[in-house]
């Protein structure tokens, strides 16, 4: 029985060797122009952040004291371990950026955080000055001032990748992606200040209930919040032009909000019944975001097929090589064997590549960023070149051993 890894590589057409390396001189330097204008607008946004970070700790440590700070920090990192890893099995198929997602996280975590305590501020301020009572302020804080305030501040966030890092913002998974680990940022921060409330509340407090609610029962609240704003601008994303990326966030914030207030505002309604609450509607809501991203996974996975293989009608591939590329199954069985001979990392940066061609295409397709996808395109087909030279080495290899299983 033949090896469909080995005889794919081995069979590889031609003409690709021959297109990857026809004009790599443009290609170069297009890339080092693009990455360089990326590059003053990120240095700004991480400067920012940075300001805000260190504003947000030293609230923290002024209001809480550094040892509550690094308990309540401790303790949240229980949650937000929990959502990273959620995060992460989203990001498999088409992983983002690392700097993307730390800027997303950070923002979360320091500028979301900042501008909810700035206008929560104020807006204590204005409201008890007009003399609202105290169950008025925290009703009007909880139910409709925190859903408003740090919808827009999150969703905020992921518009800002969207506009300024346009080409790692392939669709309603990337929206998903960007939007959770803003939210994930945010939830971390919130955390401390609950926990560390608690941990600080003497007499009464409930350390142990709210790392419960907040951290086992809830720590994708905020994720499924933001999530709609997220998927908005993903499939705004798949558009021409900045304006459908702009009005998905307007129309995304709408369910934000309202998941949030209703979230917030059980507890006002509810009461004691807030465990009946929580399995009627949080739990099959929470059901539901996992199914759309079981869906809207599947979807990229069957975009990636179609790209790729529209690769292979000009040659670029065969058609079996887009299995082991394009398919959940062919790539575990790709990577199997590419560990048996020392060639995981290789593979794994293959199918990457592969997958990056295809939402590059995706972007072609589509129309928008044209010269910049041409771009980029001619830069991955390069690396494809590189790898498959990386790996066929070893089929020879492997072909001229004998070895079972291998067709020579």
């Amino acid at each position: 029985m033949s090896d469909p890894i080995t005889t794919t590589l081995a069979h590889a057409p031609e003409s690709v060797e021959r297109a990857a390396y026809a004009s790599p001189g443009p290609a170069s330097a297009g890339s080092a122009t693009r990455s360089r204008s990326l590059f003053v607008p990120a240095l700004i946004g991480f400067v920012l952040l940075g300001i805000t970070a260190l504003l947000v700790i030293g609230f923290l440590f002024i209001a809480l004291g550094a040892g509550v700070v690094a308990v309540g920090g401790v303790m949240a990192l229980i949650p937000l371990g929990i959502v990273l890893l959620g995060i992460r099995w989203i990001d498999r198929w088409e992983p983002e950026p690392r700097s993307a997602l730390l800027f997303a996280f950070l923002w979360g975590a320091a500028t979301s955080v900042f501008v909810a305590l700035l206008v929560g501020l104020v807006a204590e301020v204005v409201l008890t000055s007009a003399g609202s009572s105290e169950s008025e302020l925290e009703f009007i804080g909880a139910v409709i001032q925190a859903p408003i305030v740090e919808e827009l501040a999150k969703g905020f966030g992921v518009l800002l990748i969207f506009l300024v890092a346009r080409k790692h913002f392939d669709g309603p998974i990337d929206g998903i992606v960007y939007a959770a680990t803003v939210a994930a940022g945010f939830a971390f921060t919130e955390n401390i200040l609950y926990f560390g409330a608690e941990l600080g509340g003497g007499e009464g407090s409930s350390v142990i209930g709210v790392f419960i609610i907040r951290g086992l029962m809830s720590p994708f609240a905020h994720v499924m919040f933001t999530l709609c704003t997220g998927v908005a601008i993903g499939i705004a994303a798949r558009r021409r032009g900045v304006l459908p990326g702009l009005l998905a966030f307007v129309i995304g914030l709408v369910p934000a909000m309202l998941l949030h207030a209703l979230w917030n505002g059980a507890t006002f309604v509810v009461g004691d019944s807030f465990l009946i609450y929580y399995v009627v509607v949080q739990v099959p809501l929470f059901i539901a975001a996992i199914v759309l991203v079981v869906v809207l996974r599947r979807h990229e996975a069957r975009l990636t097929k179609v790209r790729l293989d529209e690769y292979a009608a000009a040659g670029w591939f065969n058609t079996d090589e887009t299995l082991a590329l394009a398919t959940p199954r062919g790539r575990s069985q790709a990577i199997a064997w590419a560990r048996q001979h020392g060639l995981a990392t290789v593979m794994r940066g293959y199918i990457r590549d592969a997958t990056r061609l295809a939402f590059i295409r995706q972007r072609l397709v589509a129309g928008h960023d044209v010269v910049g996808a041409q771009v980029d395109e001619a830069a991955v087909l390069a690396s494809i070149i590189s790898r498959r030279a990386a790996l066929q080495p070893q089929v020879v290899a492997v072909a001229a051993s004998g070895e079972p299983g291998v067709t020579r």
